[in-house]
């Protein structure tokens, strides 16, 4: 049978995936492609009740997959030794680790934004990814070969590339040093056999996006200021999430992928046709 069948590139069965913050939004979406693609899940997020429910929702979907869910909080030094020692408990390797919790904070002006919503912020939107990364490093290693490597895949976002994203500063700055975490710890792991990249989602479905996007006639709205006219989906999420996961991304690593409609070239064309004037 040919490696380049669809099938092939990007089957999953008999892997094993930790998604942190993977109750609800973009993780959920990616949990659910992991496991229509064969791979056993594990969703981890503050919540253990929220990450039980959504597990037992995946599972009653048939999908080939199994899920797993229990709390796990990247915002502390302890939070994340605690869900590494969960980890442990269930699998001797990780092949595919993603990176998906997070934490915003607005504000209505620039004048009001508190002080303890940069380190709130960015101590599980940062500290934590890295940390968990570095922590799961044994099982990652164990996990990846030259021909296929383990996974790390982090949630940054389309802010995290533009000014976008109004007055939840430390949120849009948080992005941008996911997006150069991925670079800097691609170089260093990449001869390890381990892969890292990351996506950056714009307006996507999800608790944190609810207050902009959360009706059919806010989604209309957003839509028209979205380049491909319309805000994300699922299965956008899902097929970027199982490219980087499978053999069909198994040679890529150190980029970030905008999975924003267009949103991140946007702004580009417009400052390239005000130079020309």
């Amino acid at each position: 049978m040919s490696d380049l069948l669809v099938a092939k590139l990007f089957d999953l069965t008999g892997k094993t995936a930790l998604v942190t913050g993977g109750a609800s939004g973009i993780g959920y979406m990616a949990a659910e492609a992991l496991m229509g693609a064969g791979c056993n899940v594990m969703i981890a997020s503050r919540k253990a009740h929220a990450c039980e429910g959504a597990a037992d929702q995946l599972n009653a979907m048939g999908l080939k997959g199994r899920a797993e869910g229990f709390a796990g909080d990247v915002g502390t030094e302890q939070g994340v030794l605690d869900l590494v020692a969960e980890v442990e408990k269930r699998t001797d390797t990780l092949p595919i680790l993603l990176n998906n919790a997070g934490k915003t904070w607005g504000a209505p002006t620039i004048e009001e934004f508190p002080y303890e919503a940069w380190s709130r912020v960015l101590d599980v939107n940062v500290t934590g990814m890295f940390y968990l990364t570095q922590k799961l490093l044994p099982l990652l290693r164990k996990a990846g070969t030259a021909e296929d490597p383990a996974r790390v895949v982090n949630t940054g976002s389309i802010v995290g590339m533009q000014p976008r994203g109004g007055t939840a500063y430390s949120y849009g700055v948080s992005k941008g040093a996911v997006h150069h975490m991925t670079t800097l710890l691609s170089s260093e792991l990449a001869p390890q056999h381990i892969t890292v990249n990351a996506i950056a989602p714009g307006p996507f479905l999800s608790k944190m996006m609810a207050f902009a996007i959360g009706t059919e006639e806010q989604r209309e709205q957003a839509g028209k200021r979205i380049p491909l006219g319309r805000v994300g989906s699922p299965e956008d999420i899902a097929g970027a999430v199982l490219y980087l996961c499978s053999r069909a991304g198994a040679y890529v690593s150190g980029h970030t992928i905008p999975i924003a409609g267009g949103l991140n070239a946007a702004v580009a064309v417009k400052a390239a046709s005000v130079t020309e004037d």
